[in-house]
């Protein structure tokens, strides 16, 4: 009975923040409903198989995102690349080093959920190297809604235009069914990959290294239906809800203020990158905004194919820094960490 209390406050909760067009609407609305249990006593645990299977999935689907053609661009203007993104990686690592330095939140918590972009994968990997998953999807997903909400605000402003609404979900759309078992496979083999290696995080960084190499060769046409990729996103929010408690909710209500600040900082630091860029490399304004604009890739992706920006060059942007801060931010993050114990020492 619990479980199907869980299924259902989930489903009520998705169909509201996609009423109101909230970005991880399918994985918010699971994780918040996993929350409201936890923190009631109704204890819920689920299965560590099906949570590797779902993070497999995630990775799956974060491939099938990257088209080997976006390298191209990335390629054709790298100097600006490189500065770009570098510059939104130092700014929050140094904010994430601020709130770890004051005690907002523990160290590697603060360092993993300041990092920008790759909102799900950050949580996942998180606590894999000793993290809070907990306050890294409240910090990383607390940034994700503000950041559509001022990348929509700042669109809506520019162009005169609310933009397009998300398309409606369609759970049930026809797949090529050859096409869907291969990607099954690749799935699999992923989480099989992840236990034979035992690496952190390994289910989601494996099926994204694997599904990678056999969509960019041409073997296999990733398909991932809708109502798959549901699954996935309830399974990950419920695994990291149901860890929830009430004191760890209380915890992150008094950090809350000064966790929004860090975000709202943040959003201020890129909005000063992309003056730059539209001062010295020429970028028009909204572009340079929306490419700079600290995660949230898919909104931005849905806020800047309804403008009149330069599409590729924005999701170009925002890809790169994905990619860089999912291999590097283990590495980052573990230093700062480390320095930041040092310093306390």
């Amino acid at each position: 009975m619990r479980w199907i209390g869980l299924i259902l406050s989930s489903a009520a909760l998705v169909a509201v923040l996609e009423g109101i067009h909230i970005p991880a609407a399918l994985l918010l609305g699971p994780m918040f409903a996993g929350i409201g249990f936890a923190a009631s006593g109704r204890t819920l645990k689920l299965s560590r198989p099906l949570f590797n299977c779902a993070q497999a999935t995630v990775g799956t689907m974060i491939a099938s995102a990257i088209p080997a053609s976006i390298f191209q661009e990335i390629a054709r203007d790298w100097p600006l690349f490189v500065l770009c993104v570098g510059s939104v990686i130092v700014a929050s690592l140094l904010l994430g080093g601020v709130l770890a330095r004051f005690r907002v939140l523990p160290g590697s918590t603060a360092i993993w959920g300041s990092s920008p972009g790759a909102a799900t994968a950050m949580t996942l990997m998180a606590e894999s190297f000793g993290a809070d998953v907990r306050l890294v999807a409240f910090m990383q997903y607390l940034r994700v809604m503000v950041v559509a909400l001022v990348a929509t605000l700042v669109t809506r402003i520019w162009t005169g235009d609310s933009g397009n609404a998300s398309p409606a979900l369609d759970f049930f759309a026809p797949v090529a069914l050859s096409s869907f078992l291969f990607t099954l496979l690749t799935i699999a083999a992923g989480v099989l990959a992840a236990r034979l290696l035992r690496i952190s995080a390994g289910p989601m960084l494996m099926a994204l290294i694997i599904a990678s190499v056999v969509q960019d060769v041409g073997w296999v046409t990733l398909t991932l239906p809708q109502w798959l990729l549901a699954l996935a996103y309830a399974f990950v929010g419920w695994g990291i809800g149901l860890r929830f408690s009430a004191e760890i909710i209380r915890y992150a209500a008094h950090a809350f203020p000064r966790v929004l600040l860090s975000v709202l900082t943040l959003v201020a630091i890129c909005g000063g990158f992309a003056f730059l860029l539209v001062e010295f490399a020429g970028i028009d304004p909204l572009t340079a905004y929306l490419a700079t604009s600290p995660g949230g890739a898919d909104s931005v992706a849905i806020i800047a194919a309804s403008s009149n920006v330069d599409m590729p060059f924005v999701m170009a942007m925002q890809t790169g820094r994905f990619i860089v801060v999912m291999f590097t931010g283990p590495i980052l993050s573990r230093w700062i960490a480390n320095w930041m114990a040092r310093r306390s020492a």
